[in-house]
């Protein structure tokens, strides 16, 4: 019996340990994909008004990194990040 118990819990020390570790390494700060992003509106080449920043990490960061600004006469509204 003492055999299957030191098993039982070895088993379940090493699932607990894959599961943090795997975890730790789908996070947005493992994989480095993510970055701190706002809106900002320029009209005639001037910043009139800037979003607050947040961050996006994966599909939604690469939506606002392959999106096109809007541009309406003088006006133009584009994603910044850094």
């Amino acid at each position: 019996m003492n055999g299957n118990t030191f098993m039982m819990k070895k088993v379940i020390v090493l699932g607990a340990i894959f599961i943090f570790m795997a975890c730790g390494f789908t996070s947005c700060e493992a994989l480095n994909s993510c970055k701190i992003c706002k809106q900002v509106t320029y009209e005639s080449g001037s910043v009139v008004f800037e979003d607050e920043e947040g961050e996006y990490c994966d599909a939604d960061l690469a939506a606002i990194e392959t999106a096109d600004d809007y541009v309406s006469g003088n006006t133009r509204i584009a994603w910044e990040c850094r």
